[in-house]
């Protein structure tokens, strides 16, 4: 990295941590420091609702995703939009005419506080964890490419999003982020073109749309009955649905943020914000790198992206096996520029046969390039078994390092910081708010003051960034990190979400059916998990880990029907003649 990139990375984060502490300084009290004194516009609540979910780990890992298993991912998001219909319609004029500070505080009044408590403590379990992930995300670049030690990058990270969270609380969340989507989307965009002017004078985008399509990158729909892919028209709209209702409907984090809105209209118009845009933007990331992957058509690539992993096997007894790889895969990818020019002309000409028989002679190459990244990650488990193989979050980062202008580098790092600090920032918002209002307020005896609470609000939220940076010090790349932080979410959220739809709309069952059939749930879904989903390699699993969001609510409706249904049977008194 040159001055100029360090100048615009270090500006560009200090920019966020001292505006959020100066518009933000001075919270005297719970309503102000939880709901932003509700007053937010739409605008500024659909911003921050993408914002939140748009963690450094979507412009890390979704590019990658693209790279290696194309356009389907997009299907995750398919059952969105209707969520934010079912949200709107239900979940925003319940939360907003009770006047409730957190999602779990309406479950006391439906319920009882132990069943409050416990859905409140499985938030904590999975957003905690998931906290640690989105610290660790960002980590992983600025040890690439500075050499820096991974656990200090965390928690220099940390600290920066601690600063401005604890001192603001919602407020300063809500008004960085939309300075922080503007800087996420600027830099993608600019990415995006710069990709185009690089690929060779006679591809155009049209064409390199072709070639995409030529390697399988561009499958966006699967109408698969199989419930063991992960990604299908059908686990979207199902699984997806009831893990976006979920996420965006109980998940404090989310829910924070449209509590801050001045009316139920700014709250609805935000969440539809949301609705209409979020697919596209997602498409337009995974888009970019299928186009990352056009140019490596083109351009030599590593055998692998992690440059700590080629270090390592470098450095060991095995190099020379490794280096036989690398001389192959240059060979190979020779043979690759010269199907790609084939499949170009045939296509330029209209030759459809030729262009078939390009399309298979490109699929063939493509083939032995995935044996022989196989191959490599081999070498590299066999050289060193603690350093990570799997390259899919380092494809972009290693795309930007190496092939953008002084500049620009540094304002696509600050885009993928940017994005690790705003979602950060708002799981720690919620993280802190739960503590505070969920367990603390609401199991301590005795009358505090208004800057009582707030002050625990601050204190929580200071604890749960340590325990985040925590997590993030223990972490590893998983499979994928955007993957990770949806299987996480997607093994708590049913069940969640099972409770409230009993609370919306099955009225006659009440708190102890729900809170032991929540507990039954949970315990399941883990089984299920590890037995269909954990214990099988990455692609084999017996299972989509999406289904978990449909099964985890379903089992609880269930179980609390059955539950209440006997409990109603054995308080019933027995008829006499």
């Amino acid at each position: 990295m040159k001055e100029l990139d360090w100048f615009i990375l270090a500006g560009t984060l200090l920019f966020i941590v001292v505006y959020g502490v100066w518009k933000t300084k001075g919270s005297k009290n719970v309503d102000d420091y939880v709901r932003g004194g509700n007053n937010s516009k739409w605008w500024t609540i659909g911003l921050s609702v993408m914002a939140t979910q748009a963690s450094a780990i979507t412009f890390l890992s979704t590019p990658g995703q693209a790279f290696h298993d194309g356009m389907g991912f997009v299907q995750f998001y398919f059952g969105l939009p209707f969520a934010m219909i079912i949200i709107c319609m239900v979940f925003v004029p319940i939360y907003h005419r009770m006047k409730v500070y957190t999602a779990y505080e309406f479950l006391e009044g439906r319920f009882d506080l132990k069943t409050r408590s416990l859905a409140a403590v499985l938030f904590l379990i999975q957003r905690g964890l998931a906290a640690g992930i989105t610290i660790f995300a960002p980590s992983i670049i600025l040890s690439a490419v500075l050499g820096w030690d991974l656990r200090t990058l965390n928690i220099i990270i940390g600290t920066l999003v601690i600063i401005y969270t604890v001192s603001g609380g919602t407020k300063a969340v809500s008004v960085t982020q939309k300075q922080q989507m503007f800087i996420i989307m600027t830099g993608m965009f600019i990415t995006f073109f710069f990709i185009l002017g690089y690929l060779p004078s006679d591809i155009t985008f049209s064409k390199a749309m072709k070639i995409a399509g030529a390697s399988n990158k561009l499958e966006i729909l699967n109408f698969d009955f199989d419930t063991s892919s992960r990604y299908t028209i059908w686990s979207g709209i199902t699984g997806g649905l009831f893990l976006f209702l979920a996420y965006f409907g109980t998940d404090q984090s989310q829910v924070q943020r449209y509590l801050s809105g001045k009316s139920i209209r700014e709250s609805q118009l935000g969440l539809v914000f949301n609705a209409i845009f979020k697919i596209p933007m997602q498409f337009f990331i995974l888009l970019v790198g299928v186009m990352v992957f056009v140019f490596y058509q083109y351009n030599p690539s590593p055998l692998n992206f992690n440059p700590s992993a080629t270090q390592a096997v470098m450095e060991s007894p095995l190099a020379e096996d490794y280096r036989l790889l690398q001389e192959g895969q240059i060979a190979l990818e020779a043979e690759k520029r010269i199907a790609q020019n084939k499949f170009s002309s045939a296509l330029e000409i209209k030759e459809f046969t030729a262009v078939e028989e390009a399309k298979m002679q490109i699929i063939r190459i493509n083939k032995r390039d995935s044996t022989n990244r196989m191959a490599a990650k081999s070498l590299i488990s066999q050289a060193n078994s603690v350093v990570e193989t799997n390259d899919k979050d380092y494809v972009f980062i290693h795309f930007i390092l190496n092939n953008l202008p002084s500049g620009l580098v540094g304002l696509l790092l600050a885009v993928i910081l940017s994005a690790a600090m705003s979602s950060t920032a708002s799981e720690l918002n919620a993280l802190g708010t739960i503590t505070a209002l969920d367990l603390y307020k609401r199991n301590r005896t005795g009358t505090f003051t208004e800057k009582h609470y707030v002050k625990a609000s601050k204190y929580f939220t200071l604890l749960w960034g340590v325990v985040a940076i925590f997590i993030a010090c223990v972490a590893n790349l998983f499979d994928n990190l955007i993957q990770l932080v949806n299987i996480i979410g997607s093994i708590f959220y049913g069940n969640v979400l099972g409770i409230f739809l009993i609370a919306f709309f099955f009225r006659f069952i009440k708190g102890n059916a729900v809170f032991f059939a929540a507990i039954i749930t949970q315990f399941i879904i883990c089984i299920i998990y590890y037995y269909l989903i954990h214990i099988y390699p990455s692609g084999q699993e017996k299972l989509g880990y999406l289904w978990l969001n449909f099964f985890g609510a379903a089992l609880v409706i269930i179980i609390s029907f059955v539950f209440e249904a006997f409990d109603r049977m054995l308080k019933k008194p027995l008829s006499t003649n």
